[in-house]
């Protein structure tokens, strides 16, 4: 493989490294909010904005973990047949089947970025009480769309050298 993929796979994984292991302690965040509310309604008066909160920290620790479970490996996959097939022909089949998740992937990010662009310039706001400004969580959901094509590309350049007899 030409040394600029083998450094783009390197980046990629190296980033994608580190912003999954930022979005496991997310999950600590979200679990000290839900406990803040159930504190809150239990002895206080009770937080309009922990459970959208939570909701919002759970999308961060979603779509932010994303590409650091495709590059481990931890994606729920359909196991009929794949499981049975050698490293070569696994490698032939996510070369095929990637290309869905690019595309997938592509029309996502374009869909964000739209709605993204919209609620940055009209101010979108949630229609709960705590009525908080979309934009922020809409960047982030973008951010983690995007570093997942990357992977995908990652994944399909270490497919191709799987398939070569190369490794990445």
């Amino acid at each position: 493989m030409p040394q600029v993929i083998r450094a783009y796979v390197r980046y990629v994984d190296a980033v994608n490294r580190a912003v999954g292991r930022f979005a496991m302690c997310l999950i600590f965040v979200m679990m000290g909010i839900l406990l803040y509310s159930s504190i809150s309604k239990t002895f206080f008066v009770p937080a309009l904005w922990t459970m959208e909160m939570a909701q919002f920290t759970m999308v961060a620790y979603y779509l932010l973990g994303g590409s650091y479970s495709m590059q481990m490996g931890t994606h729920v996959r359909m196991d009929l047949l794949y499981g049975m097939w050698s490293d070569r022909t696994k490698a032939w089949v996510d070369c095929f089947t990637i290309f869905f998740l690019i595309f997938y992937l592509g029309v996502l990010l374009y869909g964000g970025f739209n709605s993204t662009e919209y609620s940055l310039q009209y101010g979108e706001r949630s229609n709960s009480a705590w009525r908080p400004y979309l934009g922020p969580i809409k960047i982030i959901a973008c951010i983690g769309i995007f570093l997942m094509l990357l992977q995908a590309f990652a994944m399909l350049f270490k497919d191709i050298a799987k398939i070569k007899g190369e490794e990445l």
